[in-house]
C-alpha cells in the first residue's frame, strides 16, 4: 500500500498473525530458563476448612523435590492487593479481609492454594505435591448468593455477615417520588450468571532470580504487566520495584482474568530467591477452571416507572455481588462503578438510584471478565426496558426511541458525562439490516412447523477507555490509570514504538503501526511495535476495559506530535525558513506555498548527525515519549437484534439470525474491528445459551469443572453474524476520536438472546443460561 494514500480505515491484514498461524509464536509456556525447575501447586479439595496440620515431610523427601512452600512462609508478607477502595452508605470502608498468596490457617474455596511443590521436573513436582498431607476441619460453607447473611457461617471473621459492603449511587428520595408518580411500573428480577473464562492459553509464570544484581525477572501470562510488578513487590513481597522485570510475552486470549495478580506468580518470585533457581508454572485446565477469577454473578431486582404514554420516570435498581472469597485487584469496581454508572443506558431518564450489596462466599474470587460491569448493566437495563415495552403493548423498538437521549453532552443521573451519540441511527440500521419488516411472516412460518419464533433488541451503551484518573480516584480507584508511548525513530527512518498497553489478542502490532505509519507518511512495514516488557516500556496500565487504542494510541499520537515537532525544527534550519513556515505532510516537512521538502527520512539522519543543525538549540536525537490521562470515558454504542426459533418440544433454541450495529467512532482497521465483535457475540451468546458456573450448595464443589459440565458455544451453535459499524459519532476529547470496540459484542448479545427467547414464547422472563431444560419449563409454564 503507498503511505500516501493512508493507513486509518484501511483492513490492513494482522501483521502478527504471520507467527501465530506458523507456530511460531512465544509463550510463557515457551520459555525454558537454563537449570529451569517446576512448580505444582497443592490445593484444597474444600469449600471451607481449618487446616489442622500440614505435614511436607514425605514430599520434601521425594525424589528431584527441591523445596516446599507453605502459608507459613508468607505470614511476615502483604495480602493481594485489591485497587479499589468502595465505601459503605454510612461512609466506612469496605471489609477488607488478607488475601494471602498461600492459604494461612483455613481454605476458603475449592481450589485455594494450600501449598508449592518445586521438583526438578514436571513429573516429580507432581509426584510430590501427591505426598503433602493436609488435615482439614471441615466448616459449613457459604455458597448461596440470596442467603449468604443467613447462612449461619462466616467466610471471614471480619465480615460476620458476609457483607463486604452496601453502596448507593443515585437520588433515592428522587426516584422513591417519581415511582409514587408512575402511571406504571415494571418489576423483573433474574440472575446474571457466573461465568468461567476460558482463554487458550491457560495462565502460566517462569520466575528466575539472579543473585549478582540481586535482580528478579517474572515472564508471565497477564495483560498488564507494570501493574502486576507494582503490586507484588510495593504491597506484598516488599522487592525494590527497580529491582523487578516483569515480561508479558505473547499471551493467548485474556478477557480480563489475566488482569489481576494472583498468589501462584507471587509464590514462584519468592521461591526462586530461595532455591536460586528459575520456577516455572502452567496452569492445568481443571486448574483454570478452578483458580481463574470467574466473571459477572448478581443477582437483581430492577424496577422501572413510566408515565402513561411510555416516557421513563425513574429505574430503581437492587443488586447482590458475589465476590468470591476473597477480593481480586479490580473486584470492589465491577459491581458499582463499571455497572451501576452505566444504568441510565441510551436513555433519558430523569431519576436513578443502584444499591450494590457485595457478599463473600466459599467460591473462587470474582473480577473483571469482558466487559466487567457493563455486560451486567446493558441486561439489567434492555431486559427491563423490553419487558416493559410487552407490558404496555408497545413495539420495543418504538419505547426505546421514546426515550432516547438526543442532546449531548449529556450528564447522567449515575454520575457519567455521554460527550456524543446518535442511538436513533443504530436503531434505525439494525431493524433495516435484521429485516425486521419481514419478521411476521417468518414468524408465522415457524408456527406453522409448530415452532416459535422470537425477536429481541439490545440498545447498549459502555464507558470504555478505562482511564480518567480524575474521575477513577474520585470513586476509589488506588491508581492513576493513564498510559504512556514511546517514539524512538532511528537514523534510517525506521520506528520502533513501545506501548504501556499490551496485545493478547487485539491486533495492536497492526493498529498501532497504522496509528504511527499514517502520522509520518513512512511504510507500514518501517514500524514495530514493543510491548509487554517493564524492562523496556515506560511505566504503562496494561490492557482492559477496550483502552488500548483510544488512550494508549492516544498517547503515542502525543509523542508523534513531538517527534513531528522537533522535526520540524530541524527541518526548517535545513530549508532556511521559519519554524511556523515549515508544514509536515505526506511524510514531508514542506516549506509552506512551496515546491521545498525534505523526506521524513533525510529528517531522522540530520536529527543523529548534530553539526548540520544548530543543535545548541535542539538536542540531537529524535526519542519522544509521552502519557495520556483522557478527561473522560468514551461511550461507543449500538442496537442488537436477535432472532431465534424455539422448539417448545425440546427447548432447544437456534438463534437464527443476529444483527450488530455499532457506534465506534472513528476506525483504524475494519476488519480487526469487525473480528472484535464477532468474538464478543459468541461470548455473549454463550453466556446467555449455555455457559454458566455452578457450585454444590451443600458441599461448595465446583459442578462445572471441566467442558464436559461447562457448555462453550462452537460454531454450529451461532449464525452467520451481521455486523455493521455505522460512520458513527467520533470521541471528542481523544485525536484519534475512537471510541473502543473489544467488549460491545459481549455486553450487548445476551440481553438480545433472551429477548428474543421471552417474546418467542411469551413469557416474562427465562433464566440464564437458557439451556433447552430451562426453555422447555419456560415454554410448559
Amino acid at each position: 500500500m503507498n503511505a500516501r494514500q493512508g493507513f486509518i480505515g484501511q483492513s490492513v491484514k494482522r501483521r502478527e498473525d504471520a507467527r501465530f498461524l506458523t507456530g511460531r509464536g512465544r509463550y510463557t509456556d515457551d520459555i525454558v530458563l537454563p537449570n529451569q525447575a517446576y512448580g505444582v501447586f497443592v490445593r484444597s479439595p474444600h469449600a471451607h476448612a481449618r487446616i489442622l496440620r500440614l505435614d511436607t515431610a514425605a514430599a520434601a523427601a521425594a525424589p528431584g523435590a527441591l523445596g516446599i512452600f507453605t502459608g507459613e512462609d508468607f505470614k511476615a508478607v502483604g495480602g493481594l492487593p485489591c485497587g479499589w477502595l468502595i465505601h459503605n452508605l454510612d461512609g466506612s470502608p469496605m471489609k477488607e479481609p488478607k488475601h494471602p498468596v498461600l492459604a494461612d490457617g483455613k481454605v476458603r474455596y475449592v481450589g485455594d492454594r494450600v501449598a508449592l511443590v518445586v521438583a526438578e521436573t514436571l513429573e516429580e513436582a507432581k509426584a510430590a505435591a501427591a505426598l503433602v498431607e493436609v488435615e482439614y476441619e471441615e466448616l459449613p460453607p457459604v455458597i448461596d448468593t440470596a442467603a449468604v447473611e443467613d447462612a449461619g457461617a462466616a467466610v471471614h471473621d471480619e465480615a460476620p455477615d458476609n457483607r463486604c459492603f452496601v453502596w448507593q449511587i443515585g437520588d433515592a428520595a428522587g426516584t422513591d417520588a417519581a415511582f409514587a408518580q408512575a402511571a406504571h411500573v415494571t418489576t423483573l428480577t433474574f440472575r446474571n450468571n457466573r461465568l468461567v473464562p476460558n482463554a487458550i492459553e491457560p495462565r502460566a509464570a517462569n520466575a528466575s532470580y539472579d543473585p549478582a544484581g540481586d535482580d528478579y525477572t517474572l515472564y508471565v501470562a497477564n495483560q498488564n504487566p507494570h501493574v502486576e510488578r507494582l503490586l507484588m513487590c510495593a504491597f506484598v513481597l516488599g522487592i525494590p520495584e527497580h529491582k523487578m522485570r516483569v515480561v508479558a510475552p505473547d499471551v493467548g486470549g485474556g478477557f480480563g482474568s489475566k488482569i489481576f495478580l494472583y498468589g501462584e506468580e507471587t509464590a514462584l518470585v519468592h521461591a526462586t530467591k530461595v532455591l536460586r533457581r528459575p520456577v516455572k508454572w502452567t496452569a492445568e485446565r481443571s486448574e483454570a477452571f478452578l483458580s481463574d477469577a470467574h466473571g459477572r454473578d448478581h443477582l437483581t431486582t430492577a424496577e422501572l416507572a413510566t408515565d402513561a404514554d411510555g416516557k421513563f420516570l425513574a429505574l430503581r435498581v437492587n443488586t447482590t455481588a458475589n465476590v468470591g472469597a476473597y477480593l481480586s485487584t479490580f473486584a470492589s469496581c465491577v459491581p458499582t462503578i463499571l455497572y451501576a454508572t452505566l444504568l441510565a443506558g441510551q436513555y433519558a431518564t430523569p431519576k436513578i438510584c443502584a444499591t450494590v450489596k457485595a457478599v463473600f462466599t466459599n467460591t473462587a474470587p470474582v473480577d473483571a471478565y469482558r466487559g466487567a460491569g457493563r455486560p451486567e448493566a446493558t441486561y439489567t437495563v434492555e431486559r427491563i426496558v423490553e419487558t416493559a415495552a410487552r407490558e404496555l403493548g408497545l413495539d420495543p423498538a418504538e419505547l426505546r426511541r421514546r426515550n432516547f437521549i438526543r442532546t449531548f453532552p449529556y450528564a447522567t443521573p449515575v454520575g457519567l458525562t455521554y460527550d456524543i451519540g446518535d442511538y436513533d441511527t443504530t436503531l434505525n440500521r439494525a431493524i433495516e439490516l435484521a429485516d425486521v419488516a419481514g419478521f411476521p411472516a417468518r414468524r408465522a412460518a415457524s408456527e406453522a412447523n409448530g415452532l416459535k419464533r422470537g425477536l429481541g433488541y439490545a440498545c447498549y451503551i459502555e464507558a470504555c477507555g478505562i482511564a480518567p484518573s480524575s474521575v477513577a480516584g474520585a470513586l476509589g480507584a488506588r491508581a492513576g490509570l493513564f498510559e504512556a508511548g514511546e517514539v524512538r525513530v532511528h537514523p534510517t527512518g525506521k520506528v520502533t514504538v513501545f506501548t504501556g498497553s499490551h496485545s493478547h489478542g487485539q491486533g495492536h502490532e497492526t493498529t498501532f503501526a497504522q496509528v504511527v505509519a499514517d502520522r509520518l507518511g513512512i511504510p507500514l512495514e518501517d514500524v514495530t511495535i514493543e510491548h509487554g516488557d517493564t524492562g523496556k516500556v515506560l511505566f504503562g496500565m496494561g490492557t482492559y476495559g477496550s483502552r488500548s487504542l483510544a488512550v494508549g494510541g492516544t498517547a503515542i499520537v502525543k509523542a508523534l506530535d513531538k517527534v513531528v515537532a522537533k522535526g520540524r525544527k530541524i527541518a526548517a534550519h535545513l530549508l532556511e525558513a521559519a519554524d511556523g513556515d515549515v508544514v509536515f505532510e505526506d511524510g514531508q516537512f514542506k516549506v509552506a506555498g512551496t515546491d521545498r521538502a525534505i523526506p521524513f527520512a533525510q529528517i531522522a539522519l540530520t536529527a543523529y548527525v548534530p553539526h548540520n543543525f544548530p543543535h545548541d538549540k535542539v538536542e540531537p536525537g529524535l526519542n519522544e515519549n509521552a502519557f495520556y490521562d483522557p478527561s473522560n470515558f468514551t461511550y461507543p454504542a449500538g442496537t442488537y437484534i436477535c432472532e431465534v426459533e424455539v422448539d417448545p418440544a425440546t427447548g432447544t433454541v437456534r438463534v437464527e439470525r443476529f444483527t450488530a450495529v455499532d457506534d465506534f467512532g472513528n476506525v483504524v482497521n475494519p476488519m480487526i474491528v469487525e473480528g472484535q465483535v464477532h468474538g464478543g457475540l459468541a461470548q455473549g451468546i454463550g453466556q446467555a445459551l449455555m455457559e454458566g458456573c455452578r457450585y454444590d450448595e451443600a458441599s461448595g464443589q465446583l459442578l462445572t469443572g471441566s467442558y464436559m459440565d461447562y457448555a462453550m458455544p462452537r460454531a454450529d451453535d451461532l449464525p452467520r453474524f451481521v455486523v455493521e459499524t455505522v460512520p458513527g459519532t467520533p470521541c471528542t476529547h481523544n485525536p484519534l476520536g475512537v471510541k473502543g470496540c473489544g467488549e460491545a459484542g459481549a455486553i450487548g448479545s445476551p440481553p438480545a438472546v433472551i429477548n428474543a427467547i421471552c417474546d418467542a414464547l411469551g413469557v416474562k422472563d427465562v433464566a440464564m443460561p437458557a439451556t433447552p431444560h430451562t426453555v422447555w419449563q419456560a415454554a410448559r409454564a
